[in-house]
């Protein structure tokens, strides 16, 4: 099996962007490569068609399609492969800080608990390896994403995405450090030296992401390192604030700020549970609007837009709104005629009511939402994954659809991609609409009188995947990565003591 472990010594240490530029590299080299992480953690997700095709056009409400992790969905896109189920095979959804919801191949699975850890990862290994193993059979090259670190030594025992993965598929191994956090060169030889041998021969060498300043400052302790560790380090990636990916979590949630003076406030409010926060990446793009994530009301006071995104818990999120008086505020927004955009569970919360008879998102309850919409949400168990297309007025749409919330509209709203409309108050089901830039620029112009920017956010994306492309071409020995992929971890790398428990 030809292909690679991108590891890291912390979670958003830079695993995503080193597997997104060898991706891209790659696949621009000619090699059918593919992304892969056997687990990821994640409420920022994706619906791909399923395998028989099944997600473009079934009517709302049915099953359909298959869901990812979103960064997977990219870094299928670097790879100019089509994303599938078998690149993600489990995703985990938290909805509490105990308990997560599991998608198994791209379908609802049930819920795994802390207490039930390790018996669970045990139970979705299986699944994953034979997905992994799939994806070989098929694919030349296999660049699979770690998740956390490799070390987490309390949780080996059911590990099946960084070491457990790369004993079952031979895998060389890098582990990726971010310098600018500090503690680079203690974190990489820890990583490596608490691992059992076993582990630890996988442990091919390291790459160092985020750095600023002078190489050749760096150069002495590099040395070092790879004297000590008997491991080479295989590049350094420069810090570069203009990269940024699809977030697969909430570690770096920010805003996307304009430096021009004058520009148009859009406040997102930045829920407990957030989802899908993505959906503001193309608006963040925007050169005349400033995007800013929000918790207090005192946030939403100069805004000219507010934005009320996904949520992985809409009740449990509507509390948590009104506890902070943000409900008010919201309100105070649209009383005063400026827009406001829902979207999925932020649509929901602008209706009259949302009904959880079954206890989909835990207790049964039914609560009041903020009443700036008429219409009403039912949830079902049921999830509902769609890529669905359409118009707005004339304007083409497109999105996709990841929920359990069935929508009732009454008389008093107009359509909005298959959601509502009221005067500047908006909501839709579809994640990912303005990422079109045809409808973007019609939703800024309807809402902040705004005319359309020459900004393309499909380009954009591309355009950021082949930097990514360009910065392992130039940062990292590409050539000994590629020895790594063919030919596996060197023999007869060092044992570093004390190793494992």
């Amino acid at each position: 099996m030809a292909g690679l472990l991108v590891a890291g010594t912390t979670s958003d240490a830079g695993k995503s962007v080193v597997t997104t530029g060898l991706c891209r590299a790659l696949a621009r080299r000619g090699v059918k490569v593919a992304p892969y992480k056997a687990q990821n953690m994640s409420n920022n997700s994706m619906v791909c068609v399923g395998p028989d095709g099944s997600g473009a056009s079934e009517a709302t409400g049915s099953v359909s399609g298959v869901e990812i992790g979103r960064a997977q969905w990219v870094q299928a896109h670097a790879a100019r492969a089509t994303p599938e189920a078998a690149m993600n095979p489990v995703l985990l959804k938290p909805g509490s800080d105990r308990r997560s919801h599991v998608v198994l191949m791209g379908r609802p699975w049930g819920e795994v608990a802390s207490s039930d850890w390790l018996e669970g990862r045990r139970a979705l290994a299986a699944a994953a390896h034979a997905a992994y193993d799939d994806l070989a059979s098929r694919y030349e090259v296999v660049i699979a994403e770690g998740a956390g670190s490799p070390t987490e030594i309390n949780l080996r025992a059911g590990d099946y995405v960084n070491l457990g993965l790369a004993r079952h598929a031979g895998l060389p191994t890098v582990v990726v450090g971010d310098i600018d956090r500090g503690g680079v060169f203690a974190a990489f030889l820890g990583t490596v030296a608490l691992l059992s041998p076993e582990d630890q021969a996988l442990i091919a060498g390291f790459v160092v992401n985020k750095f600023r300043g002078d190489l050749d400052l760096l150069a002495p302790g590099l040395r070092d390192l790879e004297r000590v560790t008997g491991r080479r380090v295989y590049g350094t990636l420069p810090w570069r604030p203009d990269i940024w990916l699809d977030s697969e979590d909430a570690l770096e949630l920010q805003g996307r700020r304009s430096p021009r003076p004058g520009a148009r406030r859009v406040a997102v409010v930045r829920l407990p549970r957030i989802s899908n926060f993505t959906d503001v990446d193309a608006l963040g793009l925007e050169p005349e609007l400033d995007v800013v994530f929000a918790s207090h009301p005192a946030a939403l006071a100069d805004a000219e837009l507010v934005v009320l995104p996904g949520t992985r818990s809409t009740i449990a999120d509507l509390a948590w709104l009104r506890s902070r008086g943000l409900d008010r505020a919201i309100r105070s927004h649209a009383a005063a005629g400026k827009p406001v955009l829902g979207i999925c569970g932020g649509f929901q919360m602008l209706g009259s009511v949302i009904r959880d008879p079954a206890g989909v998102e835990g207790a049964s309850a039914e609560v009041e939402g903020l009443g700036l919409l008429d219409v009403e949400t039912d949830f079902v168990a049921a999830k509902a994954l769609r890529l669905p297309t359409g118009h707005w007025g004339e304007v083409p749409a497109a999105g996709y659809e990841i929920h359990h919330g069935r929508i009732i509209r009454g008389p008093g709203v107009d359509d909005f991609l298959e959601g509502a409309r009221a005067g500047q108050v908006f909501g839709t089901m579809w994640h990912g609409a303005l990422e079109g830039d045809a409808l973007r620029a019609r939703f800024l112009r309807d809402t902040l009188g705004l005319d359309a920017s020459d900004v393309s956010f499909p380009r954009a994306r591309e355009q950021r995947l082949d930097l990514l492309g360009d910065l392992v071409e130039e940062h990292l020995d590409i050539d000994a990565v590629m020895d790594l992929v063919w030919g596996g971890a060197p023999a007869g790398l060092p044992f570093l003591p004390p190793g494992a428990p």
